[in-house]
């Protein structure tokens, strides 16, 4: 759960013979697919949950127990909450593993790197309280990337414009949230409203 710090004789090595920022964007786009793959299981588990739960709706509805089917369906609503979360997180995270690939194989490093923190960072916050594990990861793979962007500030004089990096990171993190809305809409089938009577006590 813990990020393994570095021994001294690691970082002793490392200040000798530092790592080539290639590799070492290479070793954080690997801890960012384990991560990715943790966020598309946990949309799939939840996809798989809402199907049993909604097909216990359905029954529930055709035996004429609208009670039992509105908790069923609360049940339901609540899934697809978080599983919007997740795969929009996911799908954001899509984008920002493609942009890593991109700068590790064509270089625009500075300016992309900083969006890429940025996107990470507000999918951290995002699942804090929900997947607080993963959350924890995507901070520790935040912390080397910051350590990556202030390595090449010191080699580059590349002047960054933060209002137009964070603008663009919240157009990724929308677009992602527009087409995980489109996803959920083909993954997960419409609720059935249910009118129940109001209990007299």
């Amino acid at each position: 759960m813990f990020k393994e710090r570095k021994s001294l004789t690691e970082k002793l090595k490392e200040s000798i013979h530092p790592t080539p920022l290639r590799k070492k964007i290479s070793l954080t786009l690997s801890s960012l697919k384990i991560q990715l793959k943790r966020l598309e299981n946990a949309t799939y588990r939840l996809e798989q949950r809402d199907k049993i739960l909604y097909g216990k709706c359905v029954s529930a509805l055709q035996k004429g127990d609208k009670y039992l089917a509105s908790l069923y369906a609360n049940e339901c609503a609540e899934i697809r909450k978080i599983a919007k979360i997740t795969l929009t997180s996911q799908l954001a995270l899509e984008k920002v593993t493609l942009k890593l690939e991109t700068i590790r194989d064509f270089g625009d490093i500075a300016y992309s790197m900083n969006s890429v923190t940025c996107i990470i960072g507000t999918l951290r916050n995002g699942l804090k309280n929900l997947m607080p594990d993963i959350s924890i990861k995507l901070d520790e793979v935040n912390e080397d990337l910051q350590n990556l962007v202030m390595e090449m500030g010191e080699s580059t004089d590349h002047h960054l414009d933060l209002e137009t990096v964070s603008e663009d990171s919240r157009k990724i993190i929308e677009e992602a949230s527009i087409v995980a809305e489109q996803k959920m809409k083909e993954k997960f089938p419409e609720l059935p409203i249910i009118a129940t009577k109001e209990t007299k006590i």
